[in-house]
Parts: C-alpha cells; structure tokens; sequence
C-alpha cells in the first residue's frame, strides 16, 4: 500500500491546476492511486442515468479525484498550508505535527 500525507477528515489547500488556492476537506483517500478526493474540488459533469427506485438521470456535478502532491494540509491552529512532519509521543504513538507551528494535526 502507498503511503500519501492526507486522511480522511483533513482540511486541505489546492496547490497547483485549475483550483489553486481552494480549500475543501477530505472525503475519501485512495492511497494505491495517490489520489483523494475533495469537497468542492476539481468538480465534473456526470450524465447520469436513470435507476427504477433509486435516483433520476440528468447532469449532475460531482467531485473527482485529485493527486495528493497537489494537495496540502492547512493546519488549524495558524490556518495556513504546511508541511507534515511525524513526532513520536512519550506514550508511544506516532502523530503528525505542523511544520510551521508545530501543533499536533492528529486528534
């Protein structure tokens, strides 16, 4: 399995492409792709088609995976993109902090 930088949850900022600058949160991470896919991000027509009990067809819009180097995690303690470090804590366990701040990004 690939490792990628972003997890399910996390608040992330476009860092190149057509949605440079924007921000979403994470909603699902596909590691063996190293893409993920973002709220409000790299967003595409999908003509869908009708389904007897389920949904009706038309165009709808939805997010499409985008690759995880173009991503960064925005830290919520200075509210700015950073890079990730990894520290281990004195109990044991392995967290990810903020390179600007140093602040714990794993709660």
């Amino acid at each position: 399995m690939e490792k990628v930088h972003v997890k399910k949850g996390d608040t992330v900022c476009v860092i190149s492409g057509k949605d440079k600058g924007k921000k979403g949160k994470v909603i699902k991470v596909l590691p063996r792709k190293k893409k993920a896919i973002v709220e409000g991000v790299n967003v595409a027509k999908k003509h869908q088609k009708p389904r007897p009990g389920v949904q009706q067809g038309g165009i709808i819009e939805m997010e499409m995976p985008i690759y995880t180097s173009k991503l960064m995690v925005v830290c919520s303690k200075c509210n700015k993109p950073t890079r990730i470090g990894h520290k281990v804590l004195e109990n044991g366990s392995n967290v990810r902090i903020c390179k600007k701040c140093q602040e714990v990004l794993d709660r």
